[in-house]
């Protein structure tokens, strides 16, 4: 079924109100071939390969003093806020946390809402080309790119304060989002030159997972949204933030559901709003990548759009696909909801709600925000379609999944647990 154009407001650099100037050379200072040549930034080169749960895991653990690239990534954003490159000032925003059971978190940001501009693209297909003539992240100044992050050559971090750009081997940036959702809110563009559109492959998420180790900061945690999920730009990109509050979703209880091969476990969500998966563990980060990546890879390839979220320095990764953007075409979400305006993408879907409207904040309650994301989630019965399809991809590709109830710490009534993919046992972790 074809569903209408959603129009998606967006701005998430200073250049996107310029984007047609941008296409036959600007002289803006960009990304693009006519400003590139030359180009220098720095760049920090990460450690390539780190065990989830191995002897090297301490080391990188959330509790060590502030690393490296936590500092790097503040110190930037710091730099660009003196330099006046954002379009509000978002520690200006009113935040609290919502009285109830889940603690969810409110955020009144306006300023998302009244300095935006809207954006087209298709809802309907959850994979759709680059397309050039559309704002892309190569068309953003490079006062907007903190740094260059990529994979060391000899297996140990390194930083170079003045780095040239290696236009033709595709780096990958960090940049700033200037009109931010919280403190230190950065873009991941995997491999900017390839112009890759907004769809997750191994490499991008491995990537991903890779900077979330290399933050070591529990309060920083990346996000991913594909179309049809409130992303709004078609350049394959990361979002990543700091707020120093559990997200209500890390605090939901799961049920173990599978172990993988490679040491990964499957978990699902209970007694959240929204259904989803849960990833952990993995002998190598890689398994840890390469599960969560095929799973996604399956949703792409069935059109479910889904959101990710990057938790606890790379150790958790919750998978949640989402139906709120086809029920809004098909006129199935209600008046009272689609005026607050608010796009269920993964922050939202996490717990941290970012309201355009003081009349939303001040009522502002676990109810409404429960209320919200009950039409965000997939019903019982598609869930489990979905879960069956992605448990398949992922054996696929496994070659040998193997199932197994890892630690059964309290039952759960009959009446209570859905069919589950055939061979596969369940268990409860309460948190």
């Amino acid at each position: 079924m074809m569903l209408s154009i959603k129009r998606v407001p967006t701005v998430v650099s200073n250049y996107q109100k310029d984007e047609e100037a941008a296409a036959g050379g600007c002289g803006r200072n960009c990304l693009k071939n006519c400003c590139i040549q030359g180009a220098r930034l720095p760049l920090y080169a990460f450690k390539k390969v780190d065990p989830v749960g191995g002897k090297e895991l301490p080391l990188l653990g959330c509790k060590e003093p502030v690393a490296f690239l936590d500092s790097l990534i503040l110190g930037e954003w710091e730099d660009r806020v003196q330099r006046g490159l954002f379009r509000y000032d978002v520690t200006a925003c009113e935040t609290k946390v919502i009285p109830g059971e889940y603690g969810f978190i409110a955020q009144l940001n306006e300023g998302r809402h009244l300095k935006k501009r809207p954006t087209e693209f298709r809802i309907d297909k959850v994979l759709q080309p680059f397309d050039e003539s559309k704002f892309n992240f190569t068309k953003v100044g490079q006062e907007e790119v903190l740094f260059q992050f990529e994979a060391s050559n000899d297996g140990e971090v390194q930083f170079f304060p003045n780095a040239p750009i290696d236009v033709d081997n595709s780096p990958s940036f960090v940049a700033i989002n200037v009109s931010p959702i919280e403190y230190g809110h950065v873009l991941l563009i995997p491999r900017i030159f390839e112009c890759l559109p907004q769809r997750i492959d191994h490499a991008s998420f491995l990537l991903a997972l890779h900077m979330a180790v290399e933050a070591r900061n529990p309060y920083f945690r990346l996000g991913y949204n594909s179309l049809g999920a409130f992303a709004t730009i078609n350049h394959l990109h990361f979002q990543a933030y700091y707020l120093a509050l559990p997200f209500p979703i890390e605090k939901a209880p799961i049920k173990n559901i599978a172990k993988l091969s490679g040491g990964v476990i499957i978990s699902k969500l209970l007694n959240y709003p929204v259904r989803g998966l849960v990833f952990e563990g993995g002998h190598t980060l890689e398994d840890l990548a390469n599960a969560v990546s095929e799973a996604c890879i399956c949703l792409q390839d069935n059109n479910v759009p889904y959101n990710v979220l990057i938790s606890d320095c790379g150790r958790q990764i919750f998978l949640l696909p989402q139906c709120y953007a086809e029920k809004q075409a098909l006129g199935e979400v209600s008046g009272e909801l689609l005026e607050t305006q608010v796009n269920p993408a993964v922050w939202e879907i996490s717990g941290h709600m970012v309201l355009k409207r003081k009349k939303d904040y001040e009522e502002a309650s676990e109810a409404n925000a429960w209320r919200l994301l009950a039409e965000v989630s997939l019903s019982e019965e598609r869930f489990q379609e979905v879960t069956a399809l992605v448990f398949q991809a992922i054996s696929s590709y496994e070659m040998n999944v193997k199932p197994q109830c890892l630690e059964e710490v309290d039952a759960v009534s009959s009446s209570t647990q859905p069919a589950m993919v055939a061979g596969s046992q369940q268990c409860l972790v309460l948190r």
